[in-house]
Formats: structure tokens, C-alpha cells, sequence
């Protein structure tokens, strides 16, 4: 039985949300696509650009999942300062987890706490910019940010 579909999100372009309940530490979904060194992936990412979306997630081996080549759905998860999920790396592979209950029809979110080696002025945080909305956002999708 599918726990997940696609659509339309109020945050930021589309998300994933939960079709039945789903449990506090219940294993949700794989993040899938073509895993790569971080060299290959930055390569593609500047050659063809990333029309708004970037589907890469950081492996503790210095590898990346590419989403966007052979991705699944976990893909779209937005970014969520008090997120309700969270990653994780079992033997190279990602899973996403629950980490509160989570009813039918929300929105699952994980925090990205991503980084950059850009320098960190006022156009590169916009760029970066959080919309969770939450009472505890950061205002940033940068890991340390505050």
C-alpha cells in the first residue's frame, strides 16, 4: 500500500504527503537515484543547471545520490526547520523515517542543513532562504544557521 503521493505544496513548489498515518519511527521511503562522487555531481549541476531543483543528498562515503537520475518521490521533500522526518544512511542507502506521528494528508518534511563553499553574503542566503513557516524557523536551509 502506497504511504506517499506527490502534489502541490504550500511551502514551495511540489512536496510529499502522507496518504494514511504514519507512525512515529516507521521507514517511509528510499531515497533513490544514481550515486556518484560529489566531482561528477557539482559537473552535471553546472553543465545543465538545475531549473530550480536540486535533487542531491550527501553520503557519509563522500558520495551523492543524484535524485534527479532515477529518483523517486522523496525527492520533492521539502525543507522544514521543526521537520517531522529525518534521514537515514543504512549501508549507502537513505531511508526517510518518521519522526513524529504524521496524519493523513500533512506534509512530510526533513531539514536539509545544507552547506555551500560560496562566501556567505546577502545573495547566496537568499538564495538559501527557509518558507517552512514554522514559530522555530532559522530563515535558512543552511546547516548551522540561525
Amino acid at each position: 500500500m502506497r504511504r506517499v503521493i506527490v502534489r502541490r505544496s504550500p511551502v514551495h513548489g511540489k512536496g510529499v504527503f502522507a496518504l494514511r498515518r504514519l507512525s512515529a519511527g516507521e521507514r517511509i521511503v528510499e531515497y533513490k537515484g544514481e550515486i556518484m562522487t560529489w566531482r561528477k555531481a557539482r559537473s552535471r549541476h553546472r553543465r545543465y543547471g538545475d531549473m530550480g531543483h536540486t535533487f542531491l543528498f550527501g553520503l557519509s562515503d563522500a558520495r551523492v545520490i543524484d535524485g534527479a537520475l532515477g529518483g523517486n518521490s522523496a525527492r520533492w521533500l521539502n525543507h522544514a526547520c521543526d521537520a517531522n522526518c529525518e534521514a537515514v544512511e543504512v549501508e549507502r542507502r537513505v531511508f526517510i523515517e518518521a519522526t513524529t506521528s504524521i496524519e493523513a494528508g500533512e506534509e512530510l518534511f526533513i531539514t536539509y542543513g545544507l552547506t555551500t563553499d560560496e562566501p556567505l553574503n546577502d545573495e547566496v542566503r537568499q538564495q538559501y532562504i527557509c518558507r517552512c513557516g514554522s514559530d522555530v524557523c532559522r530563515g535558512s536551509m543552511l546547516a548551522g544557521a540561525r
